[in-house]
């Protein structure tokens, strides 16, 4: 199985990410123009990870999304489900603790963590309101979610130009440099059917998160969302009365 279908069976995700994993972070700079390591930038600075923190980092990968955290002192979690992808990471960072883990059913006590991010990941979750729900659960009280996505471009003509791109050039431009091209075409369609920057933002308040705010990188090819966990005090009425 290379390439999962939009209904997202964990399975089918799993093994097509498995499928990927040697080549994921070459192939990733390729289709990206190298404008991913510019958004880890902004996913660091936005999680800003401190010395003696907590950070999950949940569809970490191969862990390249993980180093900019320990590199600042934090205790990183590098967290995933496909086994391929963990794999690859032990064998290029023996040191950090790779974790399987499947975002709607996180392995993790609650509130035991600072900061949660997953960049790229939330848009394979089968139920994304269940993951939600889950890095509410393992966040602290006033702990933070940052979710870099892609998202829809917010100017017509480049949004006309990235469909173009997602649909047309991507695939055959994985076809070079990919280990499982057919991947990417699942890829280039889950990035269509993904909700636009107020849609994802009105899920991440559903789920109990505050002070929810999106920021677009890349004419909002990519966006920053973020949000709060609030301390118990500071939940509506309504919530303490559940």
């Amino acid at each position: 199985m290379t390439r999962a279908s939009l209904d997202k069976q964990p399975s089918e995700v799993a093994a097509m990410f498995d499928a990927v994993a040697a080549k994921y972070d070459l192939t990733n700079d390729v289709l990206a123009l190298g404008q991913n390591r510019r958004w880890r930038k902004a996913v660091a600075d936005a999680v800003g990870a401190r010395p003696g923190q907590r950070v999950l980092d949940l569809a970490a990968g191969t862990g390249t999304s993980s180093l900019p955290f320990a590199d600042a002192g934090a205790y990183t979690v590098p967290c995933d489900f496909s086994q391929g992808m963990l794999a690859e990471g032990r064998r290029r960072v023996p040191w950090m603790p790779f974790t399987a883990g499947d975002a709607t059913r996180l392995p993790f006590a609650a509130g035991v963590f600072d900061a949660v991010t997953i960049s790229f990941g939330l848009r394979n979750v089968q139920d994304v309101d269940a993951a939600l729900g889950e890095m509410l659960r393992v966040t602290r009280p006033g702990g933070r979610l940052v979710i870099c996505e892609f998202s829809h471009p917010t100017w017509a003509p480049l949004r006309t130009v990235y469909s173009e791109y997602l649909m047309r050039a991507l695939p055959p431009v994985a076809r070079k440099v990919s280990s499982s091209p057919d991947a990417y075409v699942y890829l280039a369609e889950s990035i269509r059917s993904w909700p636009d920057q107020p849609g994802l933002a009105r899920d991440l308040q559903r789920a109990g998160w505050t002070s929810v705010a999106w920021r677009n990188l890349s004419g909002g090819i990519v966006t920053l969302h973020r949000g709060v966990k609030p301390a118990p005090a500071d939940r509506p009425a309504a919530d303490e009365a559940a």
